[in-house]
């Protein structure tokens, strides 16, 4: 895969381990035909945006998978890297170390996770476009939430709920207050620098891409993973 994008030359990361909790053997299981990790691959390729694609998992049938999908597997990641308490931005540092320590230097990076199956190209090649016009250190990609957050809260021991929700906004309609967003799960893209300077996507020159909620799918258990397929199913 060699594609410069702008001039820019671009990594992809996928982080893919083994273990699921929610959904067992998540990455390569089959979602409408083809294994969830595939979903992920395909955008990137049809994108043309990325010089070279890195999936780091510690499963050698998840390898398998992604590199039959179009991706490498250049390494084993370290299994103190692969628990449940690893943290993805700590995979894609070991990654970064790789790629710097093969000679292999690129301008940006992308983290793509493969339990956002709705991703597309487009979504991809915008969220380069906004990089290039915000000048921006990151973009990450949110969606509109939900359920707006002001109306949930805590609960005390009782489950009393005289104070549940907040005196100034009882009654107020829903199209009265102001859009919440979440983080979606599908596009984490930075400057190399940035991110090894920062270990974060977030700083002052992160900017947000705002997805549509019907790909903001972020699979983390059996009912995600059915949700997904009905809407890849229906759009097929």
């Amino acid at each position: 895969m060699i594609s410069i994008y702008q001039g820019i030359s671009i990594m992809g990361f996928i982080p893919a381990r083994a273990g699921s909790k929610g959904v067992p053997g998540k990455n390569i299981k089959d979602l409408a035909g083809t294994p969830l990790i595939a979903h992920s691959i395909g955008p990137v390729l049809t994108s043309n945006v990325f010089e070279y694609l890195i999936v780091s998992t510690d499963c050698e049938d998840i390898a398998r998978a992604a590199q039959e999908a179009g991706a490498e597997a250049p390494f084993k990641r370290p299994a103190e890297l692969a628990m449940d308490t690893a943290k993805s931005m700590d995979a894609l540092q070991h990654a970064m170390t790789w790629c710097e320590e093969q000679g292999k230097h690129f301008d940006w990076v992308m983290n793509l996770q493969p339990t956002s199956p709705l991703r597309n190209s487009e979504d991809i090649i915008n969220a380069c476009a906004l990089m290039i016009q915000r000048r921006a250190g990151a973009v990450v990609s949110v969606c509109e939430a939900d359920h707006h957050p002001w109306w949930s809260n805590t609960l005390p021991g009782d489950h009393c709920m005289e104070h549940f929700i907040r005196p100034e906004i009882l009654n107020v309609n829903r199209q009265s207050l102001p859009k919440y967003y979440r983080l979606n799960g599908a596009v984490y893209l930075a400057e190399w620098d940035f991110l090894r300077q920062q270990k974060s996507w977030y700083g002052k020159n992160t900017y947000a891409y705002i997805m549509p909620k019907e790909r903001s799918v972020d699979i983390d258990t059996a009912l995600d993973f059915a949700w997904a397929e009905l809407l890849l199913t229906k759009h097929s």
